[in-house]
């Protein structure tokens, strides 16, 4: 076989899979060995797929919970991580599989994901005490495995972003900064002399275990926030762990729900979310502004997609009267790697202008947001 007709014969063989088959597909191309057995795991979830012995195609993947944990033991064989928790979610999505979720010999045989953390908390009432123990070990996995990728990075870059807050230009003798304050003086560096003239002394503020900074987290809980209730519960319990700052979680739908007492651990944090629900911005921004008592070293974030379902021009007079005392407002209209959601432009482009743009962020800007708004400088914003 020439390497043309080789050639031929794979693009041929890939549309077949691309199409799942029949008379419709146009290729010709009959399937073999692994490929048959991959072709039956895409016809059970997209439909499609060779006629079985009995003269039907695509038999889908029905209610039975032994028939999908089959089904997702052969993704896991014949598709890499990335593919199958795509197809996970198409399969919940498109099929509603969500309570067969609630099998404890379920979640044994999925592939553990943020999306999947999404979908069980959202059937957090509903599942039964035999499910949840089973439940937390799927959502624990994902937990530290996102704190293991996110944690350092974060820890470091708010430590420098805290330190570099503190220097002070004032300083006391044994708090200068020679390095620093040398470099801003070669100005008035005097040949004659062979000295530099200090005029502006940089220094740090004295080391101490005191708070330097207090940050709350303001999560919107409905079903559309669930990725990013996910990932803030997560950095929640990052920030908690540094003594020099000091962390409050609060969750909202139409009520408002303070989490702060479980940030030692978040997977409690997020068993205590319900997603689903109202939205109500202002009754939550309304708590978290009966929180702050020091405005100036305050960081407010909130994370929505802005639908507001209380009182809109309210909301807006606590944003703006939060950031006329101090506070430095950050509004992310996700936390997540997928992007913006939809979101109420209306009010994404009023918080813009009272000086807090609101955006999508991803978990690795993340860390670069909450240095700037600790050193008080003008958040990053992504492009587009």
């Amino acid at each position: 076989m020439t390497s043309g007709t080789a050639e031929r014969d794979e693009r041929l063989r890939r549309w077949r899979m691309v199409l799942g088959g029949g008379e419709a597909d146009g290729t010709g191309c009959s399937l073999s060995g692994r490929d048959v057995g991959m072709d039956r795991t895409l016809a059970a979830l997209y439909g499609g797929g060779d006629t079985g012995r009995n003269g039907q195609r695509g038999a889908g993947l029905g209610g039975s919970a032994p028939q999908v944990a089959r089904w997702l033991g052969d993704i896991r064989e014949y598709f890499p991580s990335s593919v199958v928790q795509l197809m996970q979610r198409d399969a919940i999505d498109r099929l509603g599989l969500s309570s067969l979720l609630l099998e404890p010999e379920m979640l044994e045989s999925v592939e553990a994901d943020v999306h999947l953390v999404g979908t069980l908390l959202s059937l957090n009432k509903a599942m039964p005490e035999t499910t949840k123990e089973s439940a937390r070990v799927v959502v624990r996995k994902v937990v530290e495995d996102l704190e293991k990728r996110l944690a350092t990075k974060t820890r470091a870059t708010l430590t420098g972003a805290l330190d570099r807050s503190a220097r002070i230009n004032r300083p006391r003798h044994r708090d200068i900064d020679w390095d620093r304050t040398i470099r801003a003086n070669l100005k008035n560096y005097l040949p004659e002399y062979g000295t530099v003239v200090p005029e502006r002394l940089i220094g740090y503020g004295r080391a101490s275990q005191a708070v330097k900074k207090d940050v709350v987290l303001c999560i919107d809980q409905s079903g559309s926030m669930a990725a990013s209730v996910v990932y803030a519960s997560v950095f929640g319990a990052v920030l908690a762990s540094m003594r020099s700052i000091n962390t409050k979680l609060v969750v909202f739908d139409t009520a408002v729900v303070d989490l702060t007492e479980e940030l030692d651990d978040p997977v409690d944090v997020l068993f205590g979310t319900q997603l689903g629900g109202g939205t109500d911005i202002n009754r939550a921004l309304a708590y978290c502004q009966s929180l702050i008592t020091r405005p100036a070293e305050t960081v407010v974030v909130l994370i929505s997609d802005l639908y507001e379902g209380g009182i809109r021009n309210e909301m807006l007079k606590r944003v703006a009267a939060m950031k006329g005392a101090g506070v430095q407002f950050v509004a992310l209209l996700a936390l997540s790697d997928e992007g913006a959601p939809a979101y109420d432009r209306e009010h994404a482009a009023a918080l813009a202008a009272l000086g807090a743009p609101a955006f999508a962020c991803t978990p690795d800007l993340f860390p670069e947001v909450m240095a700037a708004a600790l050193e008080k400088r003008p958040v990053p914003v992504p492009e587009g």
